[in-house]
């Protein structure tokens, strides 16, 4: 029996030395400092809330779906994809919408147990917002607010009434592209908006063109009116207003704008500094998020993404990163418990039964057009192309690497020539007879077999060029993409130890914002038709990959 205690007591010994070694060890690799964007990519429009000790940050999408991805945080810098706001087909309908409509920049809020996401869905139905216990979902049917004109709406409390925030375009504008935020009641049981509507602001200066996104913070019994201006390019920038009751009147901050990079120029390496919204820590810290665009020699091939930056308040004046007031690429990171999630595998084998969350498609399928068994994805080839205004069979994942690669193995073999299946990085589908005055933004690399060929198509502003065309008559084929910097080179094999380049290096300023682009992002994965024919065939994908490891 003595020998026994003595045991556990040993025991009990090792297991404490062990958790003092993993403390030491989780504190000897957490880092003081962290870089920017924390979510790359294709993420514009962020807009964050904190729940205890949790964040959840979302961002717009157009017509990606499913729509309004939701990250899940502890530390504000490590995040994880949790689900998605739009995630049922009967949500809104992106049939016909150009590639730069449909889900614009939205706002997640928190009150009593209930979270709500409020949006817009342009050349939809409008304004709406959706429920949820849990905001991983599932989320409600939209709430439709009919009488609610403008986009970019918000929500906040105040003594026990939700009031939206909205945007809207003034009917008698004193100069181009004014707008002006206004409050009114929303009155969540009759899911309408009731009682006065009061403009707030038309931004902060007598030409500010474009005030869009606008926030309402109640911060020490004042109120705060955050907002951007200066459209959502290089002349983006973030004001504050202020006042001391809810319905104003909001006084222009004397230095706004609060955040801007308008003034260092076209060569700064971050661009487009705006649309932003600001969280307090559990600890008393303030912390904004902010779309931004990494410009690469003067382009930008990801889009939008999402930033983070430090704010200490002067009085009622939000000081973003303060003594630099610019946001930074690496800076110290808050403090809160370090907190990183298990990275995810970059080969999606698939092995589950449903497609990983980071798998999206343009526009939202009527039906479903694959199916995964035996750990391979079968897409199903449908008449439908990439550049037309309804769903393809097209899935993608977002690029969010200046330096990636991306391969595939695809198994389809066919004898008909209008059949094909491949690798293909995407932006933008306009269709040339759609309305839109950006009719001709279709942008896009394909590497497709059909039938016992391999053809290399670059698609660019509508102009569809063949860059190579080779034989190809094994039904096995691995794909591959190679992105370094402003080029990209595709490869094929038959095996990945003999991968062979086909076509020349290629330039990623096809899918670049200044090609005329705008709004989304560029995106990379697989994609099978028919070409305006019915067909039975499948195209199988073994697994994909991509990552932006040294390579």
């Amino acid at each position: 029996m003595n020998f026994n205690i003595k045991h556990i007591k040993i025991r009990v010994v090792f297991a404490f030395l062990a958790i003092c070694l993993a403390i030491h060890m989780n504190a000897q690799n957490t880092p003081t400092t962290f870089k920017n964007p924390i979510l790359s990519g294709y993420h514009p429009d962020p807009s964050i809330i904190r729940v205890e000790d949790d964040y959840y940050l979302v961002n717009s999408t157009f017509i990606w779906y499913p729509g309004i991805p939701i990250y899940h945080s502890k530390d504000l810098v490590n995040w994880k994809l949790i689900g998605h706001g739009i995630h049922r087909e009967n949500q809104v309908n992106f049939d016909g919408l150009a590639h730069n409509k449909g889900i614009y920049a939205l706002t997640i809020r928190y009150n009593e147990g209930l979270f709500y996401l409020i949006t817009t869905c342009v050349n939809c139905e409008g304004n709406f917002y959706i429920t949820a216990k849990n905001p991983a979902g599932p989320w409600s049917d939209p709430i439709w607010l009919k009488d609610a004109p403008g986009i970019d709406p918000s929500l906040m409390w105040d003594q026990g009434k939700c009031y939206y925030i909205g945007q809207n375009l003034t009917s008698e504008q004193e100069w181009p592209s004014q707008c002006q935020i206004y409050l009114q009641e929303l009155d969540l049981k009759q899911q309408k908006l009731v009682g006065e509507r009061t403009v707030l602001s038309n931004g902060h200066a007598n030409n500010a063109v474009w005030a869009e996104g606008p926030h309402v913070y109640k911060i020490k019994d004042k109120y705060m009116l955050l907002i951007s201006e200066g459209g959502t390019s290089t002349h983006h920038s973030i004001t504050v207003h202020h006042s001391d009751s809810l319905r104003g009147p909001y006084i222009s901050d004397l230095i706004n704008p609060v955040i801007t990079h308008r003034h260092l120029g076209k060569k700064a390496p971050i661009q487009a500094v705006g649309h932003g919204d600001i969280v307090e820590t559990q600890n008393g810290e303030w912390w904004a998020v902010a779309l931004a665009k990494r410009s690469l020699h003067g382009h930008t091939t990801l889009g939008r993404e999402t930033f983070l930056a430090k704010v200490e308040f002067e009085g009622k004046t939000p000081i973003f990163n303060d003594g630099k007031g610019k946001i930074l690429t690496e800076q110290k990171r808050p403090d809160l418990p370090w907190t990183p999630f298990e990275k995810e595998s970059e080969k999606d084998e698939f092995k589950d039964d449903v497609l990983n969350l980071k798998w999206c498609f343009i526009r939202i399928p009527k039906k479903k057009f694959y199916d995964i068994k035996d750990e391979q994805l079968a897409i199903q080839l449908r008449p439908e192309t990439w550049d037309s205004l309804v769903n393809s069979s097209l899935i993608l994942q977002r690029i969010k690497h200046h330096k990636f690669k991306a391969t595939t193995k695809l198994s389809f073999d066919s004898s008909k020539k209008n059949e094909q299946a491949g690798l293909t990085i995407y932006r933008t589908n306009n269709n040339n007879n759609n309305n839109n005055n950006n009719n001709n933004n279709n942008n896009n690399y394909l590497l497709l077999k059909e039938k016992d060929e391999l053809i290399l198509i670059q698609k660019d502003k509508g102009v569809k060029t063949e860059i190579a065309r080779i034989p190809c008559n094994k039904s096995k084929v691995y794909l591959r993409a190679v992105g370094t910097d402003l080029n990209v080179q595709f490869y094929y094999g038959e095996t990945l130890d003999a991968m062979n380049p086909i076509g020349s290096n290629q330039s990623l300023t096809t899918i670049a914002d200044e090609n005329g682009l705008m709004f989304n992002g560029p995106g990379i994965g697989m994609y099978a038709t028919s070409n305006g024919k019915k067909s039975t065939k499948k195209a199988n994908f073994d697994w994909f990959e991509y990552t932006n490891s040294k390579f």
